[in-house]
């Protein structure tokens, strides 16, 4: 393994492209692994790859006229925001739908999970049993589960689930990337913060492909610097 390695990383290969969303980490564990370890060295090194500077997390001055605790979803720059008042959010960075799963609409958060367990839609099942890959049918939470640490679960107006989620990810570098089949990915650190302040029953827009979310106003200008300096942005 070690020798595949050396050989891969000087081939100048990028593991991390290279693994489709559904495989790293997604499956049952083999008989014997470690709860809470890597189910492979290729992945270690994949989780490696670092989240570039643009996507972490950050205060921004934003013009909005959406309320504080609205979460946009900006799909197309792979931002989400958490409005907290007049020209101020939260910006994170996040992975989204790849193609022929992206969308858009005006959702709620309907509920939120701590290290959430895992059902995998029936769809995704066969699609993936297509490809030669057998997924669970459950998978409990914890850091292998491709949920990651915490889960948002968006509702529509009638109060039912989406099946779309804003979640963690144990696929780091992923963030920026369009490889989901839908949901939402963050950093576990940061969907880890966002659950902390974000409250069931907050409206979350979602801007993506169809433009269903309707109208929406929302101008990032930028790191709010004073903020970053001397606010108390973190934790």
């Amino acid at each position: 393994m070690r020798k595949l390695v050396h050989a891969l990383l000087a081939g100048g290969i990028v593991l991390a492209t290279a693994l489709p969303a559904a495989t790293a980490n997604a499956f049952v564990p083999a008989a014997g692994a470690v709860p809470g370890t890597a189910s492979t060295d290729v992945i270690t090194i994949a989780q490696q790859k670092p989240v570039p500077q643009k996507y972490q997390r950050r205060v921004v001055r934003l013009t909005t006229d959406e309320r504080p605790g609205t979460i946009i979803v900006d799909t197309n720059n792979k931002f989400l925001y958490l409005v907290e008042g007049k020209n101020r959010a939260i910006r994170y960075g996040i992975g989204v739908g790849r193609e022929g799963f992206g969308w858009s609409g005006v959702v709620k958060v309907g509920r939120k999970a701590e290290w959430p367990g895992w059902t995998p839609p029936p769809e995704m099942v066969i699609r993936e049993r297509k490809k030669g890959r057998i997924l669970p049918a459950y998978m409990e939470g914890g850091i292998n589960n491709p949920l990651g640490a915490r889960a948002l679960y968006l509702y529509n107006k009638a109060g039912h689930d989406t099946a779309f989620r804003i979640h963690g990810t144990n696929e780091p570098w992923s963030i920026g990337l369009n490889m989901s089949s839908g949901c939402i990915r963050m950093m576990n650190k940061d969907v880890e913060h966002l659950y902390a302040r974000a409250d069931v029953g907050a409206k979350v827009i979602v801007v993506g492909p169809g433009g269903r979310q309707g109208k929406v106003s929302f101008d990032d200008r930028g790191v709010d610097v004073l903020r970053t300096l001397f606010g108390s942005f973190g934790g």
